[in-house]
């Protein structure tokens, strides 16, 4: 599968943002996740969203984003509300389990 993220950019603490992510390949029964990179940190995952409808957040975003899947239009989407400074990074979409090749993914600044 191919992955195109977008949605990123500069928002103040408290703001919302919307990423999307259009997903190309065979990905409807798998598992798929938002990931994210901080600065000079190693990339983790953010949120979890299965077939079924299955959800799981990282602790730190629990309550502030909200991850949904649109097979028809082929996206993933994370709602983000309640921005705060550490959830700058750069945001990726991929499978849970055996990696494609990872997007170019987008970029999240939170700042004032």
């Amino acid at each position: 599968a191919q992955f195109v993220e977008s949605g990123g950019g500069l928002m103040q603490p408290g703001g919302s943002l919307r990423l999307s992510c259009v997903v190309s390949g065979d990905w409807r029964q798998f598992m798929m996740c938002w990931y994210r990179q901080p600065p000079g940190k190693e990339r983790e995952l953010v949120a979890t969203i299965a077939p079924g409808g299955w959800i799981d957040y990282l602790d730190a975003v629990k309550g502030r984003f909200t991850i949904s899947r649109d097979e028809f239009n082929n996206t993933i989407s994370l709602q983000m509300d309640s921005l705060r400074s550490e959830d700058t990074g750069i945001y990726y979409c991929n499978f849970r389990f055996n990696l494609s090749p990872w997007g170019p993914g987008t970029q999240v600044t939170v700042s004032s």
